[in-house]
């Protein structure tokens, strides 16, 4: 028999707030994490917006032997981490007895290569580099130091997809759940945001130029949208058996019913409407539920023209055009790695409060997002049950629906 599977813990390194509690706040109030940063202007960026968050403190919390392999997306994963594991009343003790996995999403680590090889072209002496650096320098750095850090037993995989990664590690983590491989994994999602990071998207124009309100530059699904603008942080997500939930006393905050997932075997940068189609439509499928039983999406909606016209034509044809549709993206900005996984956070937390976070920037629908319900303030509303989707380059495509816990 297929187990259900749950979700008992968030964490959130945000943007627009450090912790669970100052983020509904921006949710709320359609506040923006958006900013002008001054050294990507110098650096040479085309457009210098960005969602913004600081490199935290560890030295209350991790030795020194703990820190040393830790970049900034092990530092926002741990810090993320740190919270979800606290709500779902984890510790490493429990952590340490009990097998418990880790899939996490991630797909660049820029910023510690390129100090690395700094080093080197300074000293020209690859022994001065530090013994640290090789494991900031891995895709998996995050998996490496949380698995350690927390002596997690279980499955220990970095899930790297493009800007669906971690949307992907909380369906996969599902799957492995739901079969009886695993009790329960710590998912998620963590996306670097230093000036390295970001510059090749910059090159290709893929970023807003709408330099003079840095908070209006984010406008999914308007028609004068003019590009995404790039964000990070960490969001995690952790998730297991129904019975283990039970048998530990844990808040069960969701449950996963639906997983989707399709590659679009297409244009390597370009969206199109037939993966992003099968993706929902799979996820309905495996959910086993009919398209009115979805009470929100958060859209994937990153500000591009493509990509918002591709999502808004896919939601039409699954779902229909009544269905509340709003993009988080327009407050964080584009998440990257991060996105599936903390968009997931933030609607289990407009489920758990009764409300739609609005898609601010939204003043003049396209052809397309008039066709659909976009949100464009504050609303009060019943979830019980929404879908979230995630959509990246190389045409991967993830959907997840995730209702309210029933017994």
């Amino acid at each position: 028999m297929e187990r259900r599977v749950v979700i008992t813990g968030i964490g959130l390194y945000s943007c627009i707030g450090i912790g669970k509690e100052n983020v509904v706040e921006s949710l709320r109030t359609g506040k923006s994490g958006i900013v002008y940063e001054k050294e990507r202007e110098e650096f040479g960026y085309r457009s210098p917006l960005t969602g913004m968050v600081e490199d935290p403190d560890l030295k209350p919390y991790l030795s020194r032997r703990e820190r040393i392999g830790m970049h900034q997306p092990a530092m926002f994963a741990y810090m993320a981490t740190r919270e979800a594991l606290e709500q779902a009343k984890l510790d490493v003790d429990f952590l340490d007895k009990n097998e418990t996995g880790i899939i996490y999403g991630n797909d660049s680590t820029a910023g510690a290569v390129i100090e690395t090889i700094d080093k080197v072209r300074e000293r020209k002496d690859t022994t001065l580099i530090g013994s640290g650096d090789i494991f900031q320098n891995m895709n998996c750095t995050v998996n490496m130091s949380l698995s350690t850090i927390y002596k997690l037993k279980g499955i220990n995989l970095t899930l790297s997809a493009a800007c669906a990664s971690g949307s992907h590690s909380i369906g996969m983590g599902y799957l492995l759940i739901k079969q009886g491989l695993q009790e329960r994994i710590v998912c998620g999602g963590a996306q670097e945001i230093n000036k390295y990071s970001m510059a090749s998207f910059d090159g290709l124009g893929a970023f807003s130029i709408r330099v003079d309100d840095p908070t209006k530059a984010c406008r999914p699904f308007d028609a004068n949208r003019d590009g995404l603008v790039p964000s990070g942080g960490a969001a995690t997500i952790i998730i297991e058996s129904l019975e283990s939930a039970l048998e530990r006393g844990a808040p069960i905050l969701g449950e996963i019913i639906g997983y989707g997932f399709s590659s679009n075997g297409d244009h390597i940068s370009n969206p199109n409407f037939d993966g992003q189609y099968r993706s929902l439509s799979m996820a309905l499928k495996q959910a086993n539920i009919p398209a009115s039983e979805i009470d929100y999406v958060n859209a994937h909606a990153t500000s591009t023209p493509v990509g918002d016209t591709m999502e808004a034509q896919a939601i039409h044809a699954v779902l229909g055009g009544d269905v509340p549709v709003s993009s988080t993206k327009s407050m964080t900005g584009h998440e990257c790695w991060m996105a599936g996984a903390s968009e997931v956070a933030y609607s289990l937390l407009m489920m758990e409060n009764n409300f739609i976070a609005p898609n601010i920037n939204f003043e003049t629908p396209d052809e397309d997002s008039k066709k659909i319900n976009v949100i464009s303030e504050y609303t009060e509303k019943k979830i019980d049950c929404f879908l979230s989707n995630s959509f990246g380059f190389g045409g991967t495509n993830s959907s997840l629906i995730i209702k309210k816990f029933v017994k």
